[in-house]
């Protein structure tokens, strides 16, 4: 585990988690081989709350380890995944399993919520104080991938503009390329 600022930490689990200690709080929960490295990084069980920045199997392959957590996700995002599952998560075993009540993520206040479609449509970034978590819209490299089944490419270049907009000390992509 990686301290980015204070009380936010980055678990490498083949995309990246970040932990807010002082909340409980996960952001994303990575791909399913780094259950184990989830396991021994953080008491899962305390785990209150989990946002997922988009549903693509390789940011929420392991929800299950969160039993007493509620998962968020943009309600763009829960649309789709409700019409496509499969598109949504783009793995078809993860599909059959991901049976979690996914809740609108506009509702909660620890968060400045910024809707950035183009990776996926309902794709978000997170704002919490100085740190910006913005899932597969932005790395460092460029933006994410437009290739999708649930991307709208045309929308990136207006997401990128808002993410150049905001303050912000600390970047936390969804992956580190």
């Amino acid at each position: 585990m990686e301290k980015i600022s204070e009380n936010v930490y980055k678990i490498n689990a083949g995309s990246n988690v970040y932990y807010l200690e002082k909340e409980k709080v996960l952001i994303d929960t990575g791909i399913e081989e780094y259950y184990e490295t989830l396991k021994s990084e953080i008491d899962c069980d305390s785990i209150k709350m989990v946002i997922f920045t988009h549903l693509h199997y390789d940011h929420i392959g392991n929800f299950e380890l969160f039993k007493n957590a509620k998962f968020y996700a943009s309600k763009k995002e829960i649309e789709f995944f409700e019409k496509n599952p499969f598109g949504a998560i783009l793995d078809k075993n993860l599909v059959k399993w991901f049976k979690v009540k996914l809740n609108d993520v506009s509702a909660l206040k620890i968060f400045k919520i910024i809707e950035t479609p183009g990776h996926t449509g309902g794709s978000i970034c997170l704002l919490y104080k100085d740190v910006l978590f913005t899932g597969d819209t932005l790395f460092d490299c460029g933006c994410g991938r437009v290739d999708l089944p649930s991307s709208e490419p045309s929308l990136m270049k207006g997401s990128l503009e808002k993410i150049k907009k905001l303050k912000y000390k600390y970047f936390c992509p969804g992956h580190d390329y």
